[in-house]
């Protein structure tokens, strides 16, 4: 009988487990956490975004420059793959206004909670509280577990290790050592969908720290996005700013200035921008850029902290900086506080299978793959579109395997 193991209990380990179970094959999953699917509760703290509902071709395009490794992961299955999944459960899901597919409770909790009990019921075998640490002379699996270490043989493992961000829920990104002291190529990893620094006055991060900047566009090399971002005492956040995070990223990599262009009315053309101006008579700017523009009290003192105020007398000037209004970033934060990562094992060290070139019978999926996406449902969607893949390419491993024998 084959060993069949899986290291991690993320949305890739699990329905890689599902697969394989529902294949026949005995599975044990092994967490180092007291529990599995932590992160995947964080993840829908805010409400559970399974995936998004945008044509195909261009769900796809979000994954930028690993569109093309990605794709015959994705084909397999679809964000409507993913949906009929959750339906499977008796959860019904929807579409919100922006897209982006949520279950109707909401929450991760109870999704989380059906599916582990659709696992034991298949015969899963678990072992949490199992920190893998890497593999022995014998090539065997090794494991810190509360009773000491343990040594675990195995016909085909998966390994889907997460990236490095959320270390609180196990994924921590310690598996990068042992891999590269393996010889299995390793993209750096780094910070995705994550804030980043800039130092701002000692008034306005007192006073504005916390607060929203609504209704704006930002563009980054030559992308032009709508949406909105958060003032935080070391720079910027929110949904906005994590959806620039990949050039702003690349561009400070290569010790280049990084830097958003704000436009802060995106529905005002600078011909009503200057028109408006115009009519400011004897109000106060603030005042005037409250009625007349609709600007909020942190967009006006944005205004005043990043622009030249010996120059709002100005209208031509002060027109041209709340259209392009530059706000220069230094650094990302630290990889711990992000939402996900880029880099892991690169596509050439994997066979199509996801499996390891170097390692047969030892395969690959979910984050700690050299991939980033967006936030949207793009992050889950890969997950589960990997570790089912994975569990396909474990599948036929195994089929040879038994003929070989």
């Amino acid at each position: 009988m084959p060993q069949i193991s899986i290291i991690g209990g993320g949305p890739a380990g699990l329905i890689a487990a599902e697969t394989l179970l529902a294949a026949g094959q005995p599975v044990t999953l092994y967490e180092a956490m007291p529990s599995v699917g932590r992160k995947f509760l964080i993840a829908g703290n805010g409400g559970l975004n399974l995936t998004h509902s945008e044509p195909y071709a261009d769900f796809v395009a979000r994954y930028g420059s690993a569109a093309g490794n990605l794709q015959p992961y994705l084909d397999q299955f679809t964000p409507d793959d993913l949906r009929a999944w959750v339906h499977s459960f008796g959860i019904e899901t929807f579409i919100g206004s922006s897209g982006r597919v949520f279950p109707t409770e909401m929450k991760a909790g109870p999704l989380l909670a059906v599916w582990k009990r659709r696992l034991a019921d298949a015969g899963l075998t678990l072992k949490t509280k199992h920190r893998w640490v890497g593999w022995n002379t014998e090539g065997d699996l090794e494991f810190d577990t509360p009773t000491g270490q343990i040594a675990v043989q195995s016909t085909a493992t998966l390994l889907a290790l997460g990236g490095g961000s959320w270390p609180q829920t196990g994924s921590d990104g310690s598996w990068i050592e042992t891999f590269q002291a393996s010889g299995v190529s390793i993209a750096e990893l780094q910070p995705a969908n994550c804030g980043f620094e800039r130092l701002w006055s000692d008034h306005f991060k007192q006073n504005f720290a916390g607060k929203p900047i609504k209704s704006v566009a930002a563009t980054v090399a030559g992308q032009r996005r709508q949406g909105e971002f958060i003032v935080t005492e070391y720079g910027i956040e929110g949904s906005l700013i994590y959806a620039f995070s990949t050039p702003l990223r690349e561009v400070l990599n290569n010790n280049d200035p990084a830097m958003l262009l704000l436009d802060l009315v995106p529905d005002y053309s600078e011909e009503k921008v200057h028109a408006q101006l115009s009519k400011r008579g004897s109000k106060s700017l603030s005042s005037h850029l409250k009625t007349a523009l609709g600007f909020s009290k942190v967009k006006i003192n944005l205004l005043y902290e990043l622009g030249d105020k010996t120059q709002f007398g100005n209208i031509d000037y002060l027109t041209d900086l709340i259209k392009n209004l530059q706000l220069s970033i230094t650094r990302p934060r630290p990889i711990d506080e992000a939402i996900s990562t880029a880099g892991g094992v690169t596509f050439d060290a994997l066979t199509q299978d996801l499996m390891l070139t170097t390692m047969p019978g030892t395969f690959c999926a979910g984050e700690m793959l050299d991939w980033e996406a967006p936030t949207g449902g793009y992050l889950l969607t890969a997950c589960f579109a990997t570790g089912k893949a994975a569990a396909n390419g474990m599948l036929n491993y195994l089929t040879k395997f038994s003929t070989d024998s």
